[in-house]
This record gives structure tokens, sequence and C-alpha cells, in this order.
């Protein structure tokens, strides 16, 4: 590679890392003020385990050599040493280097929907189980080699030219952590009083400073890969990402000035969120008038789809499933329909929209029973839950011992 693409390929790398931290802001300026350390800390302790792991095994597995494998050996490659001194190994280590950051965002964003009420060892061996039979299987399914990836070619032959488009993850990250994020939700239960106002974000600023950090990242993450590509569509990716997401703000922010009377800045924020899942998987395969389109859509129906907690009971505290399992399932669908050249509306026939349609659904089907196996297993074993006392207190003294304002001290 020459130095400016090895220079953006350590700049996409470090963008994509800071959007969890940017996931940390976002959620902990959402919380109660006396939960706002542990939602931090459930970020910050995936970005720990989930980069020791993806060395370690992840990264191996992410790569099948066979379309139907499960999933890569984790101990071909054991700490990446073989990698680390092979000829190409500038290449390789970046390559591997930022597919560890989308590892890591994808189970920081699954915390959200268990804010105020979850243990914070067992988050941590429910990332890293959930990481080593979820994601990382599922990294190899849809870009490493696997069923997904190959899906059009078993469909409908080779000479068709199709394949399920997902460029950036609205099935290996967003579908993945929803659909997860829900399952735990179901385990853990509702929190102590669970009814619609029952919590205000107690930090809106931090919020807010949380979803301009994640809208920062996201050109990391959206245009990071055209590093392999060189750079042929990144200048679509780029306009893509700004306009679907600027365009979610207004789907959103109308909905709720329809629905609630007010149009609020965490309404903006969510907004944003919404339109950036939702242009993940279609960034490189929208004309910009259609990912406008794309946005405005997803604001609208992710502002009514975060009220479907309280009328079927579930409690996804910071609306983990309204904006990632929607606004992914919205984003990887509508390719089918509008995808330049392959979707239904654009030239192309049917096929794409089943291609996509069937992707989808594999992975949230997938990811949400092994989510609710394994936070089951946790819950009845070492218990996920805190107690509904130490829930009441809150949980950062009880869980960290620690304060995230410490008002009374001089």
């Amino acid at each position: 590679m020459d130095t400016g693409t090895i220079a953006w390929a350590i700049t996409a790398t470090a963008l994509v890392l800071f959007m969890t931290p940017g996931v940390a802001f976002f959620y902990g300026g959402l919380v109660k003020a006396k939960s706002v350390v542990s939602m931090m800390m459930m970020s910050f302790g995936a970005l720990g385990l989930i980069s020791v792991l993806w060395i370690l095994y992840g990264f191996n597995m992410s790569t099948v050599s066979g379309a139907f494998d499960f999933a890569g050996n984790p101990f071909s490659d054991f700490g990446l040493t073989t990698l680390s001194q092979g000829e190409t190994a500038n290449t390789d280590l970046l390559g591997a280097t930022y597919g560890a950051t989308f590892a890591i965002i994808t189970v920081a964003l699954i915390s959200g929907a268990i804010a105020d009420r979850a243990k914070f060892g067992a988050w941590m061996i429910f990332a890293g189980i959930w990481a080593t039979v979820a994601y990382f299987p599922i990294a190899a399914w849809v870009w490493g080699g696997g069923w997904i990836m190959n899906l059009g070619t078993t469909l409908f032959g080779e000479e068709a030219g199709l394949a399920v488009i997902d460029y950036a993850g609205g099935t290996a990250v967003h579908i993945n952590a929803g659909a997860a994020a829900l399952a735990l939700a179901l385990v853990l239960g509702k929190r102590v009083g669970f009814q619609k106002g029952m919590s205000k974000p107690h930090n809106v600023p931090l919020t807010l400073l949380g979803a301009s950090i994640l809208w920062f990242g996201w050109f990391g993450f959206n245009a990071g890969a055209e590093w392999l590509n060189n750079m042929e569509n990144v200048g679509l990716i780029v306009i893509n990402t700004l306009g679907a997401t600027a365009a979610a703000i207004i789907g959103w922010l109308v909905i709720e000035k329809l629905k609630d009377g007010k149009a609020t800045s965490v309404g903006a924020a969510s907004g944003a969120v919404a339109g950036l899942v939702a242009i993940t998987p279609a960034c490189a395969n929208l004309t910009p008038g259609w990912a406008l389109l794309l946005g405005v859509i997803t604001g609208a129906v992710c502002a009514l789809a975060i009220e479907l907690k309280f009328k079927w009971g579930f409690d996804d505290a910071l609306d983990v499933v309204g904006i990632h399992l929607i606004g992914g399932l919205i984003g990887t669908v509508y390719l089918g329909f509008f995808a330049t050249s392959t979707g239904l509306f654009v030239g192309g026939g049917w096929e794409q929209l089943v291609l996509q349609v069937v992707a989808a659904l594999a992975v949230l089907i997938y990811s949400f029973v092994v989510a609710l196996v394994i936070g089951f297993a946790i819950q009845k074993t070492i218990g996920f839950r805190v107690k509904n006392e130490d829930e009441i207190a809150g949980v950062d003294t009880s869980v960290h011992g620690e304060e995230g304002y410490a008002l009374d001290v001089v």
C-alpha cells in the first residue's frame, strides 16, 4: 500500500474505535445520574474484552474457507503470530484491526437495552460468549466468504451476478446487536416501576456529544473499507452518510412533533443514529436521492417503533431495538427495492429483495436465539440482574463503587 492508503486505513480504524466511547456518551446521558458510570463501563468493558478476543481468535473465526462453514478455525493463527510475520503484514494487520472495531461496537450497542439493572461481571461474560458464538461467525457469513456472502450464487446462479448487499454492517452489526438486545431485555425483565416517562435523560448534552461522535466516526465506519477498493466509491458513501442521517433527523422530529407536540434534542440525536444505522448497509449502493428517502422513512418509522416496548411489554431501556434492529432491517430490505441496478424499482427484479430479506431474517433469528440462551444461562447461574434495592439505590455505587457526579466533594 502507498502511504496515503495506509494513512486512511489507520484514520478510519481510529474513527470507528472512537465510536464506542461515543456509544458510551450517548447511552450515558440517557440514563439516570446514578447509573451513568455503569452504563459507560459496559461500553468500555466491551472495548477491552472484545479487542483481546479478536486478536486471540476472533479474527481467525471471521473468515471461512468454505461457503457453508460455520466459522473459521479459532486456533488457525492464535494471537495472529503468523499474520504479523507475513510479507503482507502491514495490510493484513491493518485489516484485522479495522475489523476489530466493528466487533467492539456491535457488542457495546447491545448494552443499552439492559441499562440500570445489569451486573457488570455478568455483562462481560455474556459479551465474551456472544461475540464468540454470534458476532465472529456472522462476520464470516456476511464478509468472510460465508453463506450469506455467497447466497446470490447459491439461489440464482453465478451468471445472475447477484449478492446480498451489506456494505458496512446492516446485518452483521445492527440487526445482530438489535436482536441480541431484545433477547437480553426479555431475560432481565422490566426495571422497577417500568412505564412510559418513568425516567428522563439525566444529561442531554452528554447524549448530543455521543451522537456527534458517532456521526463523526461513522464516516470511517462506512467509508473506511474503501482503502481496499482504491477509494472508487468513497464520494458516494460520504454524501449518503451525510444525507440519509440528516434526512432521518427531519423524519424523526416531524413524527415527534405530531405525536408529542414538541421536537426534542434527544429526538434529533436519536434520529441521527437511526439514519446512520439505515445507511450502513446501503451507503455504496444508493444514489443520493434514494439515500435521502431512506433517511426520512427510517427516522419516522424508528420514532414510532420506540413505542413498541410499552405496547408489547419489553423493557428496552435505551431503544436499541427501536433504532438498531428496526433501522437495520429498513436499511437492509430497502436495498431490495432501490439498490442501484439491482433493486426492484430501479431496473432489477425481485431477486435482490429475496436476498436481502433472507439474510436479515437469518441473522435476526440466530442472534436472538443465541443471546436468549446465553442470557438465561447466566441469569439462572450467577445472576444477570442486580437486586431491586440496588437498582433503586443506583447501580453505580452498588456495582462499581463510584459516582458519576461527586457533587458533595469540596
